[in-house]
């Protein structure tokens, strides 16, 4: 019997993966599995698709609306890559900053990842859509209380990938990802200190290789009700926008 094939196409670059079941008696079984790359690009907008477009152009006027209101203004260009950007400690100081609604202070630290900064943040003219491009995940803020030497670990996760997005602390990083030195506040940590550090919900689960996170434990993370990154992100820009 022939078998029967099931294809799944995914964009962006994503490999496209080929399934090949044979078909018997007792139901299927995996028989091979094959994949190619599909690239996404401006060749494909040689023959639009009128019936899609048509569907579309509605739902595009309206996100359009939203999106496309300026919000703020930004100096210069900001981007973001480790070992540090003035992007991804801009979001740790916002984060860090926001704490204070919630604890009563600014927290010690601010910890972000580059991985969930998606794309820089133009000069000049900042949008709603702007946000969204950088911030397009729901993460949300998460306030941790850890002592000094889960803090200190938590650098030594930092210094790993060879840096994150980082406010309140300073960190020495060798060239191999290793933790030099770190300070807070200008201080050297205490190990029996308890220290607030304010970052995203997914990080401090232990993801994103900051395994010192998920050491502590649930009564010692703190969840605001909605308070995404993203929406903090754009009430900091109005708020300077609009002052």
């Amino acid at each position: 019997m022939k078998p029967n094939r099931i294809m799944c196409m995914i964009p962006a670059g994503i490999a496209a993966g080929i399934f090949m079941f044979s078909s018997c008696h007792s139901g299927y079984s995996l028989a091979s599995v094959e994949g190619n790359r599909i690239e996404v690009t401006a060749a494909l907008d040689a023959n639009p698709d009128s019936t899609a477009i048509a569907i579309l152009t509605p739902y595009q006027k309206t996100v359009d609306s939203i999106m496309s209101p300026v919000i703020g203004q930004s100096a210069r260009f900001m981007d973001r890559f480790r070992p540090e950007s003035e992007l991804s400690n801009l979001v740790a100081d916002i984060l860090r900053c926001s704490a204070s609604a919630y604890i009563g202070r600014i927290a010690d630290v601010g910890v972000t990842n580059m991985g969930g900064l998606r794309t820089a943040l133009p000069e000049g003219d900042i949008t709603y859509g702007n946000i969204y491009e950088i911030t397009p995940f729901e993460n949300t803020l998460c306030i941790v209380t850890m002592n000094g030497s889960l803090l200190r670990e938590l650098f030594e996760n930092i210094a790993a990938v060879h840096g994150e997005g980082l406010s309140g602390a300073c960190l020495e990083i060798s060239g191999d990802g290793k933790l030099l030195d770190a300070t807070v506040a200008g201080k050297e940590i205490e190990d029996s200190k308890e220290y607030k550090v304010a970052t995203l919900d997914y990080l401090a689960e232990g993801n994103d290789h900051m395994t010192a996170f998920a050491k502590v434990g649930d009564a010692d993370k703190l969840l605001p009700e909605k308070a995404t990154v993203r929406q903090l992100f754009l009430n900091y820009v109005s708020s300077s926008f609009f002052s």
